[in-house]
């Protein structure tokens, strides 16, 4: 048995999920913890990771090393992306956490991220047709899933910071500020030439911003457990409805809203804007929820190449 630790730097959040692994390739997660440390905050066009942002992650980092430490056989692998992906000054921030928690971290293409997206979906939502959409911080991944392969993958350095900082979509939201982000996002949208060929498939949601949209609809709907959003689907009607009540009124308002975490609700509108300009191109009449992803994605590929191939 081992324990295996994932370290999962992301532009809004950092995370870590520990899982016990037995000797047969069965595993369970035993921990999960996330911090909001946003890391792409204030990375503008320049795209540089800012001090203070860098400071936060590290921080976070290092009380994840605290927690990890105490469990026996493990084995730690850091990755991150899209934020450090673009950084020009990538170097200094994985110099500074290679210094201080003392590891190395892997930056993940973006079809890297896209790949380990598409297993992570894959191998537990029993889905063989569809196209996924991961929403992060700074950037956005499609694949289109056709038969259970993934027959294309491409990520786009659009995310919920980036989009809410550039269009100014964090308090009152302007009417032409909205326009502009959503004709940048066609645009951006429609050099996919790919994306042709997933018209009318259900779309498969991973990343905050969507998590968050479940939440706020399970909250709703009086569910019980409003976490439990693996499967969990929503209409294109349903969706619409909600992104229109989170464009009322300004970020205060959106606070109060049950379901929504007080520290996404700057960066929500924004956040979801790509999937809203995505139903409508691809007319997807649904979207499926998925809690497994990037993370779970390097978790199959670790045990396929660690436990299964030695049989």
């Amino acid at each position: 048995m081992e324990n295996l630790v994932i370290l999962d730097i992301g532009s809004n959040s950092v995370r870590m999920a520990i899982n016990q692994i037995l000797s047969d390739g069965s595993y369970r997660e035993i921990k999960r913890i996330k911090s909001d440390s946003r890391l792409s905050e204030g990375m503008g066009r320049e795209k540089i990771l800012q001090p203070e942002a860098m400071e936060r992650t590290i921080r976070a980092l290092a009380d994840f090393k605290k927690i990890y430490t105490e469990y026996d056989a493990k084995r730690v692998i850091g990755m991150a992306t899209a934020a450090v992906r673009q950084a020009k000054n990538q170097d200094q921030f994985l110099a500074g956490v290679k210094s201080r928690i003392g590891i190395t971290i892997k930056v993940l293409s973006g079809n890297q991220e896209a790949y380990y997206d598409y297993l992570g979906v894959i191998n537990r939502l029993g889905i063989r047709n569809c196209l996924i959409l991961d929403i992060g911080g700074a950037s956005c991944e499609l694949i289109r899933v056709n038969h259970g392969e993934s027959t294309n993958l491409t990520s786009i350095p659009i995310g919920a910071v980036n989009i809410t900082e550039r269009y100014h979509l964090d308090d009152n939201i302007t009417g032409a500020n909205l326009f502009n982000a959503q004709f940048n996002i066609r645009k951006l949208y429609s050099k996919v030439k790919w994306l042709s060929r997933s018209r009318h498939q259900p779309l498969v949601l991973l990343g905050g911003a969507n998590r968050t949209l479940a939440r706020i609809n399970r909250r709703r709907q009086n569910m019980m457990r409003i976490d439990a959003i693996h499967g969990y689907h929503l209409t294109y009607e349903q969706v619409n409805r909600t992104y229109l009540g989170l464009l009322k009124g300004n970020v205060k308002r959106r606070q109060q809203i049950q379901g929504l975490e007080v520290d996404r609700a700057d960066i929500i509108v924004g956040g979801l804007l790509p999937l809203i300009v995505l139903m409508d191109k691809v007319e997807a009449k649904k979207v499926i929820f998925s809690e497994s992803g990037v993370r779970e994605g390097v978790i199959t590929e670790y045990v396929d190449r660690h436990y299964h191939r030695k049989k």
